[in-house]
């Protein structure tokens, strides 16, 4: 895991107030309909579960989860986004996932889509564990690099994107983080996400620079990241990329 410290909470929550009212069509992942049922099925918590949802946003994954649980709770630190996720979930926390306002062993699953990479992982992630039940489940979903060979590469696009972010991951980061915060039985999935990077570089939050810096990594790419990412350039001008998440399951112990 490669780690910028500068970046603070002042910082998130001004780029995403910024992104929240072109939130929801970012990507395609946001809502990518296959990815939802995935986590659904996959995690198929109970029907009595109190679940929660940590760096909810917009209650985009919440969505998925709502009327299939006993109680789903949603936290986050941006007003705005959560705002506008607030009739997916039960109920609804302004809070930091750092320093989560809940008791010990209140639930029985926790998961985040896209949340940690904003803030102190290790922090956020030992935080989900203390609240889930001992046999409850942690479920880390975040875009990695594929290895080596992308990484650094990768890691500027996703930087020029949202200059906010703090952490940038490979898959094997998420096992670690669960493991090193107590879960055992870790899992690890690939799940490919096929964007456009033009859609996915307007998010509403960088300019015109940032833009076209993105689009000038992917034009003069490596083989190795091309190998990898499958970058396709388009007739149209399009630039098409095989987006890498890395989903973390991991059980929480007594």
């Amino acid at each position: 895991m490669q780690t910028i410290t500068t970046i603070t909470a002042t910082d998130v929550v001004a780029h995403f107030t910024t992104r929240t009212a072109r939130y929801d069509d970012s990507s395609r992942w946001c809502t990518d309909r296959r990815m939802l049922d995935w986590l659904s099925n996959h995690l198929s918590p109970p029907p009595d579960a109190v679940m929660l949802d940590v760096a909810c946003g917009t209650g985009l994954v919440s969505k998925e989860f709502k009327g299939k649980v006993g109680k789903l709770i949603g936290v986050d630190l941006t007003e705005s986004m959560f705002t506008r996720g607030r009739s997916h979930v039960d109920d609804l926390v302004h809070g930091s996932a750092e320093c989560l306002p809940f008791r010990d062993n209140g639930f029985d699953l926790a998961m985040e889509r896209q949340g940690i990479q904003f803030m102190d992982a290790a922090a956020a992630v030992s935080e989900m564990v203390r609240t889930v039940k001992p046999g409850g489940r942690v479920c880390l979903i975040q875009l990695c690099a594929y290895g080596e060979e992308d990484r650094d590469e990768y890691f500027k696009i996703l930087r020029l994107r949202n200059p906010a972010r703090r952490n940038f991951f490979v898959r094997e980061d998420l096992t670690t983080l669960l493991s090193d915060s107590g879960c055992v039985d870790v899992e690890l999935y690939d799940y490919i996400s096929e964007e456009d990077v033009g859609r996915w570089a307007d998010n509403g939050a960088i300019g015109a620079d940032n833009q076209d810096g993105i689009k000038a990594v992917y034009r003069c790419a490596t083989e190795g990241f091309n190998r990898y990412h499958a970058v396709r350039l388009e007739d149209d001008g399009r630039i098409i990329d095989r987006m890498l998440f890395g989903i973390a399951v991991g059980t929480v112990t007594t």
